[in-house]
């Protein structure tokens, strides 16, 4: 090739060289920031879970509280008549009370037309009391399907919150009204509030009515239809309040229910990671808006591993394809020295030439792959420290992320096992579960839960459990009964100085016998046929509502059992009965 076209052919690769190292950076920092978006999208959803959980747990601590309190004798002998002003004072004072104590927003009692007859706010100005709510949804529910759930502003206090609600029923099974209890949301959209991502509730029309943000609430995810304007209308669930759209439009989508967004929020439009999780036992659907968080020292990264691993196979193929150029040479060399001395002579100088033009560019292959192999492993536990450092900013532990990395993966660890735990006890138990479950495993459970106390108390307990005791139905709900056996026996032991616990299970017939007995004195004669009342409780004021036995009596009977309660020589003893599962016991 004639001496004029080697600058060309040196600037083409040059030129080459220059815009794969481009392209490659290119893809590598877009790469990149995919990559730590997805990263981040898989943290928030994680995160996302956890929030769902506190908004689980709160509203399941008040779910059953409407039902208990429907079957109170009080509130169903006042719906069965005319209420006189003596009584409806005295129903007032009651809820007001309940209230306080089970620390729920409001509580009311409304007759079979929807009125309130009582309400445990009676002493403010926005009082329920004398109120007409036939009109909201969760009393039609109630009157139709023995219980109710809305959430809604309300008509009278302004003050939103979710109505739950039990139908109140004489002997006869006839509809007398509605017990309803109303949960307001303030402290958890407070706590929610602590960090920086921006959390959302809407319900099945996309109509956001929680949020820790301000200026999110009552937007519009969906497009209303006519049909949705006019239930909300005869509904009034979001009454006065002005419903605005939430534009935002979807730039990459990582699954079905997360993707990267512009919207145009409150503080003006901006780029979202969006995570959703749909709540099915509400009917609702919680969302997490997090602000990406690539930082460009993580793209620079990317970019500079790229370049370098690029620059290294280039100038790897130049070596090898100049070492097979110069095999080449040698070959024609050999064939041309036979022939002409001056040809030879030239051919020489040629393959010198080359030769020296091969070492320069085997030395500088050498010098970049080893400046590609020092820069790799610092650059890699850069990044490394960075994405440690990053999560630490992101809890704002400033000072701590130039602190050791070990009180990080501590911290980790312990939020792991908390996950753990909230799975397996906040979780909601389907309706009507019941599935195959051995029973002396739910009583190991309930006894390691409570392993603490009874070693820090000294209580001797004996265990005789026949394994497996396959029955039907819920673990949770078991563990809950459980759990409630085993805490009134150790308080009522709490200062005796003889402590033992006799737990045992055994086959009566067709049934499985457990019976947990105390050492603590037994229960008085006269209170034995009200251990099971609602509200009925020997302990101290303050230590409980008396309603741990009446929900356990409740569980046991769901499931087809009994739960009775009795004394024996020097302590109390509760016998709980399920029907064996013959048909597990038959596989085994």
């Amino acid at each position: 090739m004639p001496t004029l076209f080697r600058p060309l052919r040196l600037t083409l690769y040059i030129l080459l060289i220059v815009a794969g190292t481009v392209l490659v950076t290119s893809a590598a920092m877009r790469h990149a920031e995919r990559q730590a978006q997805e990263d981040d999208a898989q943290r928030a959803n994680q995160q996302l879970a956890l929030y769902a959980n506190s908004l689980h747990t709160l509203i399941e601590r008040y779910r059953a509280l409407p039902a208990v309190l429907a079957l109170d004798p009080e509130l169903r002998s006042a719906l069965d008549g005319p209420v006189s002003a003596q009584q409806q004072d005295s129903l007032n004072r009651k809820l007001e009370k309940i209230n306080g104590a089970a620390e729920s927003s409001t509580l009311e009692l409304l007759d079979r037309t929807g009125l309130a007859v009582a309400a445990s706010n009676w002493r403010l100005p926005s009082s329920y009391v004398g109120h007409n709510y036939g009109f909201r949804p969760y009393f039609s529910q109630t009157r139709s399907q023995g219980a109710g759930r809305f959430y809604a502003v309300g008509v009278t206090s302004g003050i939103p919150g979710y109505f739950l609600s039990s139908a109140v029923t004489n002997d006869n099974d006839e509809f007398l009204g509605a017990m309803v209890v109303k949960l307001e949301f303030p402290e958890l959209e407070r706590e929610w509030r602590q960090g920086s991502d921006t959390l959302l509730v809407s319900d099945a029309r996309g109509i956001v009515f929680i949020a820790n943000q301000p200026g999110w609430r009552y937007r519009l995810l969906e497009t209303l239809s006519d049909t949705d304007r006019a239930e909300l209308k005869a509904t009034r669930q979001y009454d006065k309040q002005a419903l605005v759209p939430l534009a935002h439009q979807m730039i990459r989508r990582f699954d079905d229910n997360s993707y990267l967004a512009r919207v145009d929020g409150p503080q003006g439009s901006a780029e979202y990671l969006w995570e959703s999780l749909p709540l099915s036992a509400e009917g609702w659907t919680l969302h997490l808006l997090r602000r990406p968080q690539v930082t460009f020292e993580d793209l620079r990264n990317a970019g500079l591993a790229a370049a370098g691993l690029w620059l290294t196979l280039v100038f790897l193929l130049l070596f090898l394809s100049q070492r097979w150029r110069l095999a080449k040479l040698r070959q024609r060399s050999r064939e041309e020295l036979e022939r002409l001395v001056e040809e030879r002579t030239r051919d020489l100088r040629t393959a010198q030439d080359g030769l020296v033009q091969s070492a320069k560019l085997a030395a500088l292959g050498q010098m970049s792959a080893a400046l590609a192999h020092e820069i790799n492993q610092p650059l890699t536990a850069q990044r490394m420290q960075l994405a440690t450092l990053r999560l630490l900013l992101e809890h704002g532990r400033v000072d701590d992320a130039y602190k050791a990395l070990k009180p990080v993966d501590d911290m980790l660890t312990r939020m792991a096992a908390l996950t753990g735990h909230l799975k397996t006890f906040a979780r909601k138990s389907p309706s009507g579960l019941r599935e195959q479950l051995d029973l002396a495993a739910v009583v190991d459970q309930s006894l390691q839960l409570l392993d603490t106390r009874v070693r820090d108390e000294q209580v001797d307990c004996v265990v005789q459990l026949t394994r497996p005791a396959w029955v039907r139905g819920d673990a949770i709900r078991l563990e809950q009964v459980m759990i409630n056996l085993l805490r009134n026996a150790l308080d009522a032991m709490r200062d005796k100085p003889l402590k033992r616990l006799h737990i045992q299970l055994e086959a009566d017939d067709q049934l499985w016998r457990l019976s947990v007995a105390d050492s603590g004195g037994g229960i008085a004669e006269q209170d034995l046929p009200n251990v099971f009342d609602p509200f009925f409780t020997t302990k101290p004021v303050g230590d409980g509502l008396g309603l741990g036995l009446a929900v356990s009596f409740a569980i046991i009977h769901e499931l087809g059992g009994r739960l009775n309660a009795d004394n024996q020589a020097d302590g109390a003893i509760f016998t709980v009965t399920l029907p064996i599962d013959l048909e597990a016991h038959i596989q085994c």
